[in-house]
Formats: structure tokens, C-alpha cells, sequence
């Protein structure tokens, strides 16, 4: 576990996302959940070794299987944006699993099908203010990676969580993304959150220059995704796009071939999803603003 500031951590040590967790005098706050039933145990047991308050609250920072399949294991108050919640609702009381390749996490472990749904108890739509006795703790909505995307921002101490808005070492996850949106929150992060610690929910702390890094390679990806909207090809053309996009992120190199699949994957769903069916009103919807 890793200190922040004071009360202010990241845990990076266990399958799945990178967890953040705040220690105040009212209780603690764990923002997303370890994937294993053992590790919540072991990170829940962690957590309330520190000296903070009795209560518990987990915020999941979006959908993505990988932090909310722990949820119910951390046997606390779960707080999500309202589409997130929505998202649970849509899914089945137990995971069985999908025959699918995504480069997620949770492909690695075969144990996580059966597990029940810990579902949100709490939600909000815009901005969410927590007053836990320490500094104030704000949840702003910013979609782009799902559309329940949240930040987890501590303005006095100058740290935000931003979940899958900004990676360390990882490829994105495009298939439930709006890359518009993403650049846009991409670029208020970089605009608004000059001198913070930003914690990306994949990969622990990020720098502004990696921030800069990937809007640059998102907005020429979604100009490449437009052209071959415009040339009608199919989705799977979106295969070419990788080898750039591979080269925008530093990648470990034993685990390139997952991210490959991960983009091979997400990039055709984004697609599919956004131009199966492609109208005027669409593309105009997708296009760059003007400088």
C-alpha cells in the first residue's frame, strides 16, 4: 500500500485494477475492489488495521468487470454513477462467465464465474460531496472509457482517481468508450488538474506528460476511425490501427500479446457499436470542434 498524502492511498499489488482507499476519522473510503474474494479479505483486513473510523463505503469508478466483481466481498456500502448501476441491473444475480477475449483481468481467473453481484446502494448522476471528517472528497461524472465513468477528486490535497481515463503501461478498453468524450475529459484532467496526483485506476500514478500522450493518440485515432467510416470498411479493419496505438503506451513486453487482443477486441465493438449503422446525424456527432 502505498501513502499518497496522509490518509491518502493506492494498492497495486492485487489482480485486477489499481485500488485507491482514504483513511478519514469517520470511517474509510475503498475505491474499487480487488477481483479475488481472498484478496478483498486480505485488503478489507489492511484497511481497517489503519486508524480511521468504523464505517465502510466503496465507490466503483465504472462497470468494467474487473473492479466490481469483488464488490460483494468487501461486505461495505457500494456508490456508483447511476449509468454504472444501471449497467449492474442489466446483468445477470450470478456472473457466468462469456466466451470471449477481451484482455481483461478476470479471463485470467476462471474462479470469478458464479460470483454474485454486489450492486450499488448509492448513486448519483452529476457531482456526489463526501464530508468523512478528513478533507472534502468529490465524485464528478466524466464519461469517455464507460458511461458511468467517475473521478474521485480530494481538491485540498491535489489528488484525483481517474479509473481507465488515463493507463500506466496498459492499452485502453474501447468497447463501451465515446472517444470524443474521452478527449474532452482527457483535456478538462489536463486543464484543471495541473500539480495533482493523478491515480489511474490501471497502473497507479500517472504523469501529465503520458496524459498528453494519449490525447494525442486518441485524437488520431478517432480521425482514423472516421476514415474508414467514410471508405465503409468493415470493423475489422480497425486491425490496422493498432500497431500505432501499441506504440503510443509503454508496454511490458511479456504481456503484448494480451493488450494486442485487448485492442483487436475493443476496437471492433467501438465500431460496430458506433457506426454499424452509420447516419449523417452520427458522423457530424463524432467530428473534431474547430480549432
Amino acid at each position: 500500500m502505498e501513502l499518497i498524502k496522509r490518509g491518502i492511498f493506492y494498492e497495486d499489488s492485487y489482480l485486477g485494477v489499481t485500488l485507491g482507499a482514504l483513511v478519514f476519522p469517520k470511517g474509510i473510503i475503498m475505491i474499487d475492489a480487488p477481483l479475488r474474494p481472498e484478496d478483498a479479505r486480505s485488503w478489507r483486513s489492511t484497511l481497517m488495521n489503519q486508524r480511521g473510523g468504523t464505517s465502510r463505503l466503496m465507490i466503483s469508478l465504472d462497470s468494467h468487470l474487473d473492479r466490481t466483481l469483488g464488490a460483494k466481498a468487501l461486505e461495505c456500502t457500494i456508490l456508483s454513477h447511476q449509468k454504472t448501476a444501471q449497467t449492474y441491473r442489466s446483468r445477470p444475480m450470478i456472473f457466468k462467465g462469456q466466451n470471449l477475449e477481451t484482455g481483461a483481468d478476470w479471463e485470467t481467473y476462471s474462479e470469478v464465474i458464479g460470483t454474485r453481484w454486489g450492486s450499488p446502494d448509492i448513486t448519483f448522476t452529476d457531482t456526489l460531496r463526501l464530508h468523512w471528517g478528513g478533507p472534502l472528497v468529490v465524485l464528478e461524472h466524466h464519461p469517455g472509457p464507460t458511461p458511468g465513468s467517475i473521478w474521485v477528486v480530494i481538491p485540498e490535497e491535489s489528488v484525483v482517481f481517474v479509473g481507465d481515463l488515463a493507463l500506466q503501461e496498459q492499452t485502453p478498453f474501447f468497447a463501451h468508450a465515446d472517444l470524443p468524450a474521452w478527449v474532452q475529459a482527457l483535456k478538462l484532467l489536463q486543464q484543471n488538474c495541473t500539480g495533482y496526483t493523478i491515480v489511474s485506476g490501471r497502473g497507479g500514478i500517472v504523469s501529465g506528460e503520458q496524459v498528453n500522450r494519449q490525447i494525442e493518440a486518441f485524437e488520431k485515432l478517432n480521425s482514423r476511425i472516421l476514415k474508414l467510416v467514410e471508405e465503409n470498411s468493415p470493423a475489422e479493419a480497425t486491425e490496422e490501427l493498432i500497431p500505432e496505438l501499441l506504440a503510443a503506451f509503454d508496454l511490458p513486453a511479456r504481456q503484448r500479446d494480451k493488450f494486442t487482443q485487448r485492442l483487436r477486441y475493443g476496437l471492433v465493438q467501438y465500431y460496430n457499436r458506433h457506426f454499424g449503422t452509420v447516419k449523417e446525424i452520427e458522423m457530424e456527432s463524432y467530428e473534431e470542434e474547430p480549432e
